[in-house]
């Protein structure tokens, strides 16, 4: 068995195991419940025949009893979370079989991250259907998929890359504490927006902290309502018991609007906070010796309470608050002024954390990134993490496309100078040029995401890539193909301009560029380009049909180099190998793909 199908066989294992104990922990869960309903009766039955024979016996057996099927209650609910957790742990070995045969649907594909305008992240297939994202994305929550789509969207310094390396080193081994880290994520059902209204209540004023008067009233309110109700049982008319509550009316009319405030920016967090602070107990808990991860869990262990102690607590008081969407909230407001109470709760919630909340929300999406990469070399076990060196030069054994299934991946050795360098790749239809120049782009956003790549061996120097490989026409700004291309390699050229002025070198990709004008023109336009990128210094890779291109070698004094994909045509049947060859293309398939299409030649 190969590398490939051993860790895909482990993940099937895995699968059938966790589904086993899930069944197990039902069966178990099943037959408790009996014992429950069984004890609740028993124990009612019982205490009813305490309090015939005495009050005082039945009042030291009621409490016992209240308190012992609680700890049952939860005895029980233990079973039942441990086996939708088995279940969920099946799933994900489910998937990450799947995921094995390169099936990446379950997953999510990061659509919402795709920027038209990104330098490289439409031409890379950085997210999507079928994605780089769909490929490696193992993070449950909204933030940590964020945090991975920037990963992928810019370049880290060579020393976060090294950080990230080193963890993701750790982190690779570690396939039980990864999944059932994302097995509790799996319970999240956050959303970007309820998390963006959270921070902006983090800047807002406070309303009962700091107010004297309301404080006090958060403090009497419960007690004035008792008395209230005290006087009107025993002495008052029912009018002059309302009247005695007017000042409770007064402040919660008072108060509503900026209490309703309050509660629209918190409300649709509880859930997503205690779905957070059950993964923040999981990095909590684990020990790690990478300085990355080390330094994330230390931010979340800082103070005299641990971060998910902390958002588990804020995630309660919200709950608390979020009684006000209940009918008879009315009346715990009435009685003990029950929004004001907890307003005042969130707001020495905040008083305290305000400022380690969104550190703690970074070390968590920075973890479910992490961890995301580290699952990606778990499922590549022959994948390298990449070398960076300040040589500008790339350089790849064994070089192959991330996201083509290992049995038909064809692999090159490639290696060229990325300043004032141009390599053109020429070749026929279907040999695989497009996919070679993707499969150079995405290894070095990988490499530079701090991620391994689908190498033997890469090296590289620091980098941004620019890609002009799918054009296409705008009809709100009544923009053609060609225009759009146009604009699109003015922007490279710019970038190659500013990379002169200290910036990080450019590394361009531009698949038959000028295709939607005539020959004369692509040719001499595409001639003219290249002379323009080499002496800004750029340096990158061009695939091409033009073979007139290739001539650019020879008055180029070694700062332009020819590259082909060749075909070979046996018994009127393309045979593609693939396979980068010096030089320029000598093979054409086009009239014999047209006869194999029915149009006559």
């Amino acid at each position: 068995m190969t590398i490939y199908e051993t860790t895909a066989a482990n993940y099937k294992q895995r699968a059938s195991d966790f589904q086993i104990e899930a069944a197990a922990l039902r069966s178990k869960y099943d037959r408790y419940a009996w014992v429950r309903l069984v004890a609740f009766f028993g124990g009612l039955g019982l205490m009813i025949l305490a309090g015939s024979i005495h009050w005082v016996l039945a009042s030291f057996f009621g409490p016992g009893f209240i308190m012992g099927f609680y700890r049952l209650m939860m005895w029980h609910r233990g079973i039942q979370k441990a086996a939708e957790h088995a279940e969920r742990l099946a799933a994900i070995n489910r998937t990450e079989s799947e995921a094995m045969e390169h099936r990446f649907s379950s997953f999510p594909d990061g659509a919402r991250f795709l920027k038209t305008d990104h330098p490289n992240a439409l031409d890379l297939d950085l997210f999507g259907p079928h994605s780089m994202f769909q490929a490696c994305c193992r993070a449950t929550t909204a933030i940590g998929q964020e945090r991975l789509a920037q990963y992928l969207l810019e370049p880290a310094k060579t020393s976060d890359i090294a950080e990230r390396q080193n963890a993701i080193a750790e982190l690779h081994p570690m396939l039980d504490w990864r999944q059932n880290f994302q097995a509790h994520g799996l319970e999240t059902a956050d959303d970007p927006k309820h998390l963006d209204l959270l921070r902006a209540w983090l800047d807002d004023p406070n309303l009962v902290l700091g107010n004297r008067r309301l404080t006090i009233a958060t403090k009497v309110g419960g007690w004035w309502f008792l008395a209230c109700l005290i006087a009107w049982a025993t002495l008052v008319p029912w009018p002059i018991f309302v009247l005695l509550l007017l000042p409770i009316f007064w402040i919660l009319r008072k108060t509503s609007e900026q209490v309703n405030r309050i509660h629209l920016r918190t409300a649709y967090a509880e859930a997503a906070l205690a779905a957070y602070a059950r993964l923040m107990e999981q990095i909590e808990k684990q020990p790690f010796t990478s300085k990355l991860s080390a330094n994330l869990q230390r931010k979340l262990t800082e103070g005299e309470q641990c971060s998910s102690v902390q958002v588990g607590r804020l995630s309660h008081i919200i709950r608390q608050l979020n009684l006000r969407f209940n009918f008879f909230a009315i009346f715990f407001n009435i009685g003990s002024l029950w929004d004001l109470r907890y307003i005042l709760k969130l707001e020495k919630w905040r008083a305290t954390n305000r400022d380690n909340l969104p550190s703690w929300f970074d070390v968590l999406q920075e973890m479910e990134a992490l961890c995301s990469l580290a699952s990606l070399w778990h499922n590549n076990p022959d994948w390298v993490l990449p070398v960076f060196d300040d040589t500008n030069h790339l350089g790849a054994s064994n070089l192959g496309h991330p996201l083509i299934q290992p049995v038909k991946r064809r692999c090159n050795d490639f290696s060229m100078a990325t300043r004032g360098h141009i390599k053109l790749v020429t070749g026929s239809n279907m040999a695989g040029k497009s996919t070679f120049l993707r499969t150079v782009g995405l290894n070095v956003v990988l490499a530079q995401a701090g991620a391994p790549v689908c190498a033997s061996a890469f090296s590289l120097s620091p980098m941004r890539v620019f890609t002009s490989m799918r054009t296409q026409d705008d009809l709100s700004e009544s923009t053609s193909s060609f225009y759009a291309e146009l604009k699109r390699l003015k922007v490279i050229i710019e970038a190659v301009k500013a990379a002169r002025n200290g910036g990080l070198p450019v590394f361009f990709l531009l698949d038959e560029i000028l295709k939607g004008t005539n020959s004369v023109d692509r040719h001499t336009g595409s001639a003219a380009l290249i002379r323009q990128l080499i002496r800004l210094q750029g340096g990158g890779l061009i695939a091409t049909h033009d073979l007139e291109l290739g001539r650019l070698e020879a008055e180029s004094n070694g700062t332009v180099e020819n590259l082909c994909m060749e075909v070979e045509i046996k018994d009127s049947k393309l045979f593609f190998d693939y396979t980068i060859k010096p030089g320029v293309s000598k093979s054409f398939n086009a009239t014999l793909l047209m006869r194999q299409m029915g149009i006559e030649v």
